[in-house]
């Protein structure tokens, strides 16, 4: 499974109705897993970004749909980065020519 980075910003809609974040969090996590991808940590923060979820998913496909999806809903904006762990950036460094 690949590794993801979801940052969420608030849209007007969603900051509207900012009460309802954590049971759209909690519709987020369902839609997620329909989809084949884990939540495995979500959290609200400050500055620039809203919200971070870390997420692993079998690949790119599934989880730019799954974001896309989210977006749709209009209570958020989402940037999607692929996260590489120690392993896996070994690997890829070892790949260099």
């Amino acid at each position: 499974m690949a590794t993801f980075v979801v940052l969420a910003g608030f849209t007007d809609q969603g900051i509207r109705n900012v009460k309802e974040t954590v049971s759209r969090a909690d519709a987020f996590k369902e839609m997620a897993k329909k989809s084949g991808v884990t939540v495995k940590d979500m959290y609200w923060t400050l500055g620039r970004h809203d919200i971070v979820a870390i997420c692993e998913a079998p690949d790119d496909d599934t989880a730019t749909a799954l974001s896309l999806s989210v977006a749709s809903r209009g209570n958020v904006r989402t940037e999607t980065l692929r996260a590489f762990s120690f392993g896996e950036t070994t690997k890829i460094l070892g790949k260099m020519v």
